[in-house]
């Protein structure tokens, strides 16, 4: 029953089924109506218009707009086949409103149902790429023009430009279409000629669309802050993805698609990409009713495509995938060229298994689309692969085929070879296999080889033009005919022979090869749907952003070249910015799967567009400034580098010389070339300096002559910048302003380890070179280092390694001074004060400033103001966090160098010389090498108790080096026995040997080179803060502390006039002026011009003392005060500290030595070399400082502490202190002031007899009383005679009563033995006191009767005595090995003789006949005495020799060792002499 409707028009049912009602417009009519609109769009139909055609196409668009076509397969079935055909032939038309009518359908296809079209999507896609890259010149601008939109439209859709990568990138058989397409799409960016087009911007579009796709899932991940696997991530949220993907890329595609429609307009009908779907959404209830619920259900869970493990594989998966492809593609290529070469390349990969599997290999010959078909013909036609054959011809299901049909399924897979016996091969497998694949419908297998033979005869009868040409072709009767009687005798059935004849006459079975054209057409789209039927034709869909990190590392190359060209050679305003977006999108995406190549070529790429590192820098502020594009990039650069620098590495090096150029230009912030500087009155210094005539090295008047002689062009030229020129510059300061480089050094501190050391890695690489650096390049560069360093000082300890070897190699190779050298050693000052407060670098920090000590002396001397002030700083702010003797040391050390001049140890300056080639020490190196294990104090003298405990040793009576080592060292051992092996070690100081020191001498014995009195003020004050907090002073660093004011002392004396060159001033001319300019040549010569003057200047340095400014004398003044009250304090306190030390280490049991506070301790560690330093002042020039120093001295010696002290001590105080002093004043200190002297000399005369009264009762006790109490008469009688003025023959008769008077109120003089009642002391006083005063007896014991008296000896003869000469401290040895050396003195030997030989030690014993006139033995009351002992009364006279070898003679007394003396002392010296143990005998010399 038909139905009718109201206009009149019939439905008839064609296919209902019973009892059914009647459906109108139902399925079968869409169906119908479908197929219609898609036979209107087929170019080959002649009845076909081009109006028709594009109604059709109109029609369809609108239907696959409005209707969910994808769920019903009868609509489906014929989108695959016809539609799909159709639209690509269309494609090739030249007709414009035709083809962008079928690129609109086209597009709306595979929006919504690209995944039952995966080889379709394919075809179409090559077709495009064709399209772009084809040059016909017949071909319109604007066909590219629209293929490349449709492009762009397609990557527009979410995650197709996944689903392109995973589906057929990753497909062993399938175009890598992804990746190609990237290429074209970045090729096709750059514009040929130079100009930029349309279809350049569209491929631009193109491939930012997966930049704008991934950034925006980047930027959800981060917004959304979630640490789940993408999979899931994107599962649970993905209309919120893709909501924000839509916004965030909203803008773009706007400006895109205005730019595009602006260049070509819109083919009518475009609607918004994402309208079918939606429209299919809304309809899909409906269609899936009309299909039935079942089949919809069925088709709602995905497929899983073979190759992969689950439905979305991992990118290991996938990249595992791709590599197989890469290797199949290799495969098939050699298989094509030798078959089995192909096969055994794919077995050596592991992609075929070994031994060959037959079934594999068939498999791959029937899937793999890119055989070449005669290959694989002549391969499984080998009588040698007779099983391959069989199984290729298994893999063909020819169930319910037709043979004819089944024989076309076979021979579309391979050539047919032309030899009879291998297609006989080749037939007899296919009807084996056809025979059980169909239930052997023939007679036997004969009678189905034959038909299938007779079959290839038919069609080579009915369409080969040779044969036709000599024969009619066969008809059906005689094809009947030549079959009779072949199937087992019988016929075959009359209608399957017509069913084959007509089927081969109608459509011939052409041979792959021989394809042509339609035929060739028909080929390739049959081979195409039989593909997609297979499980080949599965199409994953993925959610967006599955792959986000794949498809970008593949793109970002082509993507970020193609925005570097657009960029450089774009003027409109849109397209740059397009093109800054896109590398801001690209920065945020490397950024987040931390991809350092990419973002460091990214930079590299915009550092070019910036014109910093290509530009001049005369011209660098005008090019820059007048730059819009230049300051976009700049900006870019540096907003990128703030927000990103985490993952930047090489990149850093770009920014960085960018930096430089900008310091160059002068283009930084003010605060940037600011740096802090420690002698500076405002605490900062500029980086940059003012170009001066001086500067640039030439005069004024030159300056002037050249601007006489300018001409009127040129001088308008030098007047000044034009306006243009200041506004660039002072555009460019506003944009780097905005740039804000600071900042990458304050946020250094939250950047990733491994980028902060590229940052400094690119930083230590403007170092010095040869001739290719510029110095003020390299200070800028340390600067910003250590600022980084002081950024980051949370985690030090990570970079401190790099920035001591760098400073190492700047300041320990430096030949020369130079303002870089000056900032390096600032900066290491700078460092350790920050860093000294961080326990775990505070160790190295100090370790490290050793550097200092290892750089050359006459380098080290150029940079004392900038080293004393550092070093003061980091005393007052960081003294507490100092506590290692060793870093006490280096710290005394340094101010010992720079203060006085001190030499640096050697150790480490032959360290820092051999250590040229092998580039920076480390901090253990520096340690080891230089720093021995023994904790012995180069204290600069010897303690008394270390002598003590020498002595007591017996094993140290000889000398392990012989006299003559000991005289060519310049030194007499005194206080050591011997320098044997067993106490090298502890001989040295911490960094090397010390000299040995005369501790009878004031001076410590180093020599001072020249020295900056302000520095050495500088290095006072900084000793001073720690001496006066007892706080600061410790056992680690108080002898340290006494040596290094000794040594103070030594460098101000006389106002450090002979070490204090004005070159040290001249030195320090303005450092600025120093520097090394641009050009290595000119800088060389001004620097040795500015050398020359200043040596001209030191030349004349000891003729100018006169012109010493008064300043300079307040200084020095101060220094020497300053010295004073500082050796004073620590004077007082010594004995408070030491205690206080005692008893908190009597509480530790576990420390290494013990600390004594008695009497010896403090005598050797402290008071002595103290009192030696204030005597020493005393003997100043100028007359305030001798004065003070000696009111010091007298105050110190009487202090209430010092009573404490024994006998040995006291002696020690007289020997070391006094007498060394007197026989010092006895010199014309200060021949300018005379008067001065005399009171000098009168005041320390007077002290000297102080002294000796106040402490007479310890000194009777001993057994040197006598030698030391006839040395106090013989300076007597030298000052007597020492002043032009009545001042000391009146002071001194007056001190000598006094202790005449109390020594004999005493008894000291009175024997009651003898027979006068008077001792020998008595004689021999009266002796030694008549040569100069011979009326004082009289005047003060007049009673006295003197029975024998002593025959008085002339002066002349007193000369003339026998000279002992000084034994090696603590050299006791027993009388008797007191045999000559040599040859003793004669007694008339003249001080000329003596003086030529004063290395030549006499000593005189029993047995020399030296002494017949020397004393009146004659008058001895002693007879007891042995004879070997007897020896003239014992007179020392002031030493004539030399006691320094090699030092100029001082006329110093001697006193013996106390068992020389008692060997050779004719009277008993004491009533009760003192035990003659070793430890109490020994005098402590």
């Amino acid at each position: 029953m038909d139905y009718v409707n109201p206009r009149g028009v019939r439905f008839t049912q064609s296919s209902q089924k019973e009892g059914a009602a009647l459906v109108p417009y139902g399925l079968p009519c869409i169906r119908e109506l479908f197929r219609f609109l898609i036979s209107l769009t087929n170019p080959h139909d002649r009845h076909n218009s081009e109006v028709m055609i594009h109604m059709g196409l109109q029609l369809l668009t609108v239907a696959l707009e409005s209707a969910p076509i994808a769920n019903c397969q009868s609509l489906l079935g014929l989108v695959k086949e016809e539609l799909c055909r159709h639209l690509f032939q269309l494609l090739s038309v030249e007709r414009l409103n035709l083809y962008a009518a079928s690129l609109r359908v086209c597009f709306l296809l595979f929006e919504s149902m690209r995944e039952h079209l995966k080889f379709q999507l394919e075809m179409y896609v090559k077709k495009l790429m064709e399209i772009i890259t084809v040059e016909n010149p017949k071909m319109p601008y604007e066909m590219k023009e629209m293929a490349l939109e449709a492009i762009v439209q397609l990557w527009r859709i979410p995650s197709f430009v996944t689903e392109l990568y995973i589906n057929y990138d990753c497909d062993y058989y399938c175009a890598n279409l992804f990746e190609e397409l990237t290429k074209l799409l970045s090729k096709n960016a750059f514009p040929v000629s130079g100009q930029l087009y349309t279809v350049h911007l569209l491929s631009l579009e193109a491939l930012l669309t997966v930049i704008d796709s991934t950034e925006a899932h980047c930027q959800a991940k981060v917004l959304s802050n979630m640490n789940q696997q993408e999979k899931e991530v994107v599962k649970s949220n993905l209309e919120t993805l893709n909501s924000t993907k839509e916004t965030s890329n909203n803008n773009e595609r706007v400006l895109s698609e205005g730019k595009s429609s602006s260049a070509v307009s819109e083919p009518a009908g475009v609607c918004p990409p994402t309208s079918g779907c939606l429209m299919a959404d809304q309809m899909k209830d409906g269609c899936m009713e009309l299909e039935g619920g079942s089949e919809a259900a069925e088709k709602s869970i995905p497929r899983k495509p073979t190759r992969f493990s689950c439905i979305l594989p991992s990118p290991q998966e996938l990249m595992q995938i791709k590599n197989k492809k890469k290797l199949l593609i290799t495969g098939t290529e050699q298989f094509n060229q030798k078959p089995k070469k192909g096969i055994q390349f794919l077995q050596e990969k592991n992609l075929l298994a070994t031994p060959i599997d037959n079934n594999e290999v068939a498999r791959w010959l029937r899937e793999n689309p890119r055989l070449d078909k005669k290959m694989i013909g002549e391969f499984v036609s080998d009588r040698k692969n007779i099983d391959l054959l069989e199984s290729f011809v298994g893999t063909f299901s020819f169930q319910g085929l037709r043979l004819d049909e089944a024989l076309r399924l076979y021979l579309e897979a391979f050539r047919l070879p032309g030899e009879a016996p291998v297609i006989h091969r080749l037939l007899e497998a296919f009807t084996e296999h056809w025979r059980k694949s169909n239930g052997s419908p023939f007679a036997n297998s004969d009678a189905c080889f034959a038909l299938a033979y007779a079959v290839i005869m038919l069609n080579t009868d009915q369409h080969n033009h040779n044969v036709r040409k000599q024969n009619v072709p066969m008809t059906l009767e005689e094809f009947r005919k030549n079959l009779k009687g072949v199937n087992g005798g019988k016929d075959f059935e009359q209608d399957i022979l017509e069913d084959m004849y007509h089927a081969i006459k109608n459509d011939e079975i052409v041979m792959p090869e021989e394809q042509t054209g339609l035929v060739k057409e028909n080929y390739i789209w049959n081979v195409l749907l039989h593909r997609g039927a297979t499980d080949e034709g599965i199409f994953l869909h993925v959610p967006p952003g599955s792959y986000d990190h794949d498809l970008f590392t593949m793109t970002w190359g082509p993507t970020i070249a193609a925005l570097s060209y657009v960029f450089d050679k774009s003027l409109e305003e849109t397209i740059i910015q397009k093109a800054i977006s896109g590398f801001r999108k690209c920065a945020m995406i490397s950024a987040h799967y931390g991809l350092s190549d990419v973002f460091d070529n990214l930079i590299i790429s915009l550092c070019k567009f910036t014109a910093l590192n290509s530009e001049s820098i005369e011209n660098l502020p005008t090019v820059f400034g007048s730059n819009p594009k230049a300051h976009i990039a700049a900006k870019t650069v540096f907003h990128l580098a703030h927000r990103h620098g985490d993952i930047l590495r090489e990149g850093w090096k770009n920014i960085m010389e960018a930096m430089l150029q900008l310091f160059r230009a002068e283009l930084l912030p003010k605060a940037m070339v600011e740096v802090e500087d420690f002698v500076d009155p405002n605490g900062k210094i500029y980086l940059q300096r003012e170009e001066t005539p001086s500067n640039r090295g030439e005069s004024t008047v030159l300056s002037f002559v050249s601007w006489l002689t300018l001409s009127g062009t040129e001088q308008s030229g030098m007047r000044g910048p034009s306006t243009e020129t200041q506004e660039a510059k002072r555009t460019a300061l506003e944009c780097i302003k905005q740039c804000d480089p600071e900042k990458l050094i304050t946020e250094s501190k939250f950047l990733q380890l491994e980028s902060l050391q590229e940052l400094m890695k690119a930083l230590i690489s403007v170092t010095p070179d040869e001739e290719t650096y510029d110095e003020e390049d390299a200070a800028f560069c340390l600067e910003m280092l250590l600022r980084i360093v002081l950024e980051n000082r949370d985690r030090v300890t990570c970079v401190w390694q790099t920035v001591r070897d760098h400073l190492y190699h700047l300041c320990v190779h430096a030949m020369d001074f130079c303002f870089l050298v000056e900032r390096a050693v600032v900066g290491l000052l700078r460092l350790a004060i920050r860093l000294l407060r961080r326990e775990e670098i505070s160790a190295q920090v100090l370790l490290s400033l050793r550097i200092l000590l290892m750089m050359k002396p006459n380098v080290l001397s150029r940079v004392s103001h900038e080293v004393a002030y550092g070093l003061h700083e980091l005393l007052k702010t960081n003294a507490a966090n100092i506590h290692s003797g060793d870093d006490w040391y280096t710290l005394f050390t340094l101010l010992e160098c720079i203060g006085s001049g001190v030499k640096p140890p050697a150790a480490l300056q032959v360290t820092a010389r051999a250590d040229n080639d092998t580039g920076a020490q480390s901090d253990s190196e520096v340690s080891s090498s230089c720093h021995p294990s023994d904790m012995s104090l180069d204290r600069g003298y010897t303690s008394d108790s270390e002598v003590y405990t020498d002595h007591g040793k017996p094993g140290k009576m000889h000398r392990s080096v012989t006299d003559v080592d000991v005289m060519n060292s310049g030194w007499l051992v005194v206080g050591k026995d011997d320098i044997d092996t067993s106490r090298s070690t502890a001989g040295l100081s911490r960094l090397g040997p010390s000299p040995l020191v005369n501790q009878y001498s004031l001076t410590v014995g180093l020599d001072l080179g020249p020295h900056d009195t302000k520095s050495l003020m500088k290095c006072v004050e900084s000793l001073s803060f720690i001496v006066r907090d007892a706080a600061h002073v410790t056992p680690e660093n108080f002898e340290l502390c006494v040596k290094t004011i000794r040594i103070f002392v030594e460098a101000s004396l006389n106002g450090g006039y002979k070490s204090q060159e004005k070159r040290g001033k001249s030195h320090r001319y303005d450092s600025k002026s120093s520097r090394l300019k641009k050009k290595p040549k000119e800088s060389s010569t001004r620097r040795s011009r500015v050398l020359t003057q200043h040596q001209a200047h030191t030349h004349s340095d000891e003729d100018e003392d006169e012109t010493i400014p008064a300043s300079y004398h307040t200084v020095s003044l101060q220094v020497s005060q300053d010295l004073l009250d500082l050796m004073h304090t620590l004077h007082t306190r010594a004995a408070t500290i030491y205690s206080s030390w005692a008893e908190e280490h009597c509480h530790l049991e576990t420390v290494g030595r013990k600390i004594e506070a008695d009497s010896r301790t403090l005598w050797s560690n402290c008071w002595c070399p103290l009192l030696q330093g204030i005597a020493w002042l005393c003997c100043d020039a100028r007359r305030q400082v001798r004065m003070q120093a000696l009111t010091y001295l007298q105050r110190a010696l009487l202090v209430h502490d010092l009573q404490a002290l024994d006998a040995l001590e006291w002696e020690s105080c007289f020997n070391k202190v006094l007498f060394p002093l007197l026989t010092k004043l006895l010199e014309n200190i200060s021949p300018a002031d005379v008067g001065g002297m005399e009171e000098t000399r009168m005041r320390a005369s007077t002290l000297l007899s102080k002294v000796f009264l106040q402490h007479l009762s310890p000194l009777l006790s001993l057994t040197t009383f006598a030698a030391l109490w006839l040395t106090i008469l013989d300076f007597m009688d030298k000052y007597m005679h020492a002043g032009s003025s009545d001042l000391l023959l009146e002071a001194i008769p007056e001190s000598l009563k006094n202790m005449l008077l109390v020594m004999d109120t005493a008894g000291i003089f009175h024997s009651a033995d003898s027979r006068t009642g008077y001792s020998d002391l008595w004689e021999i006083t009266w002796e030694r006191i008549d040569c100069f005063l011979p009326r004082l007896r009289d005047e003060l014991f007049k009673q006295t009767v003197i029975q024998d008296p002593v025959p008085s000896v002339p002066m002349e003869q007193q000369h003339q005595k026998s000279i002992v000469p000084p034994s090696p401290v603590g050299d006791v040895r027993p009388a008797t090995h007191l045999a000559p050396l040599e040859k003793p003195c004669e007694v008339g030997a003249s001080e000329s003789e003596r003086a030529a030989a004063p290395a030549s030690p006499t000593i005189s014993t029993s047995a020399s006949p030296s002494f017949p006139a020397s004393a009146p033995t004659k008058t001895s009351p002693v007879t007891d005495i042995p004879p070997t002992t007897a020896q003239p009364p014992l007179i020392l006279q002031p030493l004539a020799s030399p006691l320094q070898v090699g030092v100029p003679p001082m006329t110093l007394p001697i006193i013996l060792n106390p068992a020389l003396i008692e060997a050779t002392s004719p009277v008993p010296l004491l009533a009760a002499p003192r035990s003659t143990d070793p430890m109490t005998t020994s005098e402590v010399n």
